[in-house]
C-alpha cells in the first residue's frame, strides 16, 4: 500500500507570539475548550512518554483529568509499567493530538505523585465499575486469561457489597509539571505555525520554530 500520495489541506487560523497567551497553561485551556466545541472525541487523551528499565521509549495513552496551574494530571495504577519507569527518570512527555483541527500540543517536564486528597476526590467520582476495576486489574502483569480478570472483578464486587469503595493504596494520580510547552498548527504549503513555551528563572520564554 502506497500512502506517499495522501495530501492534507491545513487551512486553519494560524498561532503567533502576538495572538498567543503569555502562560501556556491558558493557551492550552483555550485550545482545549475548542477541541471540545468541535466534538473531537475524548480531547482529553494524550499520549504520555517515558524511558523503562531496557531504555526503550515507551508510549502510551492516558487520560488527562485536570489541568491548572501546576500542570497536567492523570490517574492510573502505581504498580503499573509506566509507573516503574517513572520512578526511573521523572522526566516525561505529552503529547495531545487534535488530527481534526490539526493541532499538536507537545509537553515536556517532570512527573510526580499527586496529592492524596487529589486522588480521592477523583476516585470518588469515578463510576462505581471503575472502582472495582482499580482494585480487580494487577495492571501489566501476566494473567491466564480473562475468566481470571473476571473472576477477580466479581470477587471485590462481593467483598465491598453495597457500600462505599475506598481508593487502593497501589491507585492514584501524577501531575506532570510542565519545563517545555510546543503548539503546533497546521498551516498552508507546510508552512506551519510552532510556537514553543520554554520555562525559564523568570517565567516562560516564547519562541516561533521554523516547522
Amino acid at each position: 500500500m502506497d500512502i506517499s500520495k495522501l495530501r492534507k489541506k491545513y487551512e486553519e487560523e494560524g498561532i503567533d507570539s502576538a495572538n498567543a497567551l503569555d502562560d501556556p497553561i491558558e493557551q492550552f485551556k483555550i485550545w482545549y475548550v475548542q477541541a471540545k466545541e468541535a466534538m473531537i472525541p475524548e480531547p482529553d487523551a494524550a499520549v504520555i512518554a517515558s524511558v523503562n528499565e531496557e531504555e526503550y521509549p515507551s508510549s502510551r495513552f492516558v487520560l488527562v483529568r485536570k489541568v491548572d496551574g501546576d500542570g497536567f494530571v492523570f490517574f492510573t495504577n502505581y504498580r503499573s509499567d509506566k509507573a516503574t519507569s517513572f520512578a526511573l527518570s521523572p522526566k516525561v512527555s505529552l503529547t495531545f493530538g487534535w488530527l481534526p483541527l490539526h493541532r499538536q500540543v507537545r509537553i515536556h517536564g517532570l512527573v510526580e505523585v499527586a496529592t492524596e486528597k487529589e486522588s480521592d476526590e477523583y476516585f470518588s467520582q469515578r463510576p462505581r465499575g471503575h472502582q472495582i476495576g482499580a482494585w480487580a486489574s494487577p495492571q501489566g502483569q501476566v494473567i491466564q486469561d480473562r475468566k481470571t480478570l473476571e473472576g477477580r472483578y466479581k470477587e471485590i464486587s462481593e467483598r465491598f457489597g453495597d457500600g462505599p469503595i475506598p481508593r487502593p493504596e497501589h491507585w492514584g494520580g501524577y501531575r506532570i509539571r510542565p519545563t517545555m510547552v510546543e503548539f503546533w498548527q497546521g498551516r498552508p504549503d507546510r508552512l506551519h505555525d510552532r510556537l514553543r513555551y520554554t520555562r525559564g528563572s523568570d517565567g516562560w520564554l516564547i519562541q516561533r520554530l521554523a516547522p
